[in-house]
């Protein structure tokens, strides 16, 4: 069901019976049950302005009880180029390399671009149903799509911009040499923003680690930009992009925080050992990874990564496309995956667990202190028919509303 296309309230106003959580309750140290209460959540210029104790009498929007939690953030996606919104197709068992895919785009993209407004409108709505107000998206840079997927995306972007957030990444999907790209991502790369400059296995696709991500690291920062390069590679030339990557960000201080491996599924071929060394170097380095929790007979070392530190990103990558058939779009379940993966069944972590779907707010901290939502907090919440955080990720429960930046939208 979706939301809304006008907000139900914005500007100042008041949402009350809101659900929030205050606590865990103990049984031994062991935490056995989350507590919560019902509260007043006054709105006004995008912010939190306050939380009061509950007047269920008050002239408020009434929020029935249900669950608030953080806005939900997709932060691997591919808007501009998806099946939904079309007719139901599954992948074509002929196209089994990356190649392949690359020579099957430049044959649909000129089709695909003359509605792919539309659809990338249809695929927001869809995000914004599972309770995502903001994304990052790539977008493809190629010499068949030109600028034209990033200009169908921003008009998208723009007609959805009350409910709806995205920082861009340019992505040369067809390689920067394999096609002619260069000129195109040196383009890109000057419009403001445009955030993140992206990548693809430089070493199978260009056939250079360092040609290609020397570039990359030096348009990124001529332009005062981040990286995001997606990593399919395995093996010796996967980790030798990661370390290159890891090399660079300590070269050029600017760049971390700012760098990502997306997909880095070298990662999940590890030894524990090998695991645990390549994190304390991405914690050090501060990149990060940024994964869509892939399940074809490898895991990633999830846990792993966020022990020592390192920024672990999650999304949903495509949702209906031609590259894959199960991206839904439900960043709950994305969670509920990694639990189940990992083994978070305890109530305690669960609750831990919501941080992949809002990435790292979270309402309780690990001693159970409220420390969201606070005064001067931005105005980013969904109502969740659930009665905690962990009932949320274990049942992936429905979105109610969905507010951005103090505009709140309710379901249809």
């Amino acid at each position: 069901m979706q939301l809304q296309n006008q907000p139900f309230a914005k500007g100042h106003y008041v949402l009350k019976n809101v659900r929030l959580e205050t606590g865990f309750e103990y049984d031994n140290e062991e935490v056995i049950t989350t507590k919560t209460d019902l509260f007043c959540v006054e709105i006004e210029d995008g912010k939190i302005k306050s939380i009061k104790p509950n007047n269920a009498n008050s002239d408020a929007v009434d929020a029935k009880g249900k669950l608030m939690l953080p806005a939900f953030r997709d932060m691997h996606v591919h808007l501009d180029k998806t099946w939904y919104g079309l007719p139901w197709q599954t992948l074509s068992p002929k196209k089994k390399t990356v190649k392949d895919m690359i020579s099957y785009e430049q044959e649909i993209i000129p089709e695909l671009l003359k509605t792919s407004v539309g659809r990338a409108e249809q695929l927001i709505d869809l995000l914004q149903s599972y309770g995502t107000h903001y994304v990052r998206t790539h977008f493809n840079i190629d010499p068949t799509s030109g600028l034209q997927s990033l200009e169908n995306l921003e008009k998208a972007l723009d007609n959805k911009k009350d409910s709806f957030s995205a920082e861009l990444v340019a992505f040369p999907q067809h390689g920067l040499y394999y096609t002619d790209s260069i000129p195109l991502m040196k383009e890109v790369a000057k419009l403001p923003h445009v955030g993140f400059i992206g990548g693809l296995d430089p070493l199978s696709i260009d056939g250079s680690i360092e040609k290609v991500l020397d570039f990359t690291v030096q348009l990124a920062l001529d332009n005062n930009k981040g990286i995001d390069i997606h990593l399919h590679e395995v093996g010796e030339s996967g980790m030798k992009t990661i370390n290159y990557l890891i090399d660079k960000a300590i070269e050029n201080p600017q760049l971390q925080g700012k760098t990502f491996v997306s997909h880095a599924f070298a990662l999940a071929h590890l030894s524990p050992k090998e695991a645990q060394e390549i994190a304390e170097k991405l914690a050090a380095s501060k990149v990060g990874i940024a994964s869509s929790v892939p399940f074809t007979g490898k895991i990633m070392p999830i846990p792993t990564l966020k022990k020592n530190g390192v920024e672990v990103l999650i999304g949903n990558d495509n949702v209906q496309d031609y590259w894959s058939t199960f991206g839904s779009g439900n960043m709950l379940q994305k969670a509920n995956l990694i639990a189940e993966l990992y083994g978070y069944a305890t109530e305690f972590q669960l609750s831990r667990t919501l941080q992949f779907a809002t990435q790292n707010i979270l309402p309780l901290d690990d001693k159970g202190n409220q420390q969201w939502p606070k005064a001067g907090d931005k105005a980013n919440i969904v109502l969740v028919d659930a009665s905690c955080s962990a009932e949320a990720v274990s049942r992936m429960s429905g979105i109610e509303a969905l507010m951005n930046d103090g505009n709140l939208f309710l379901k249809k």
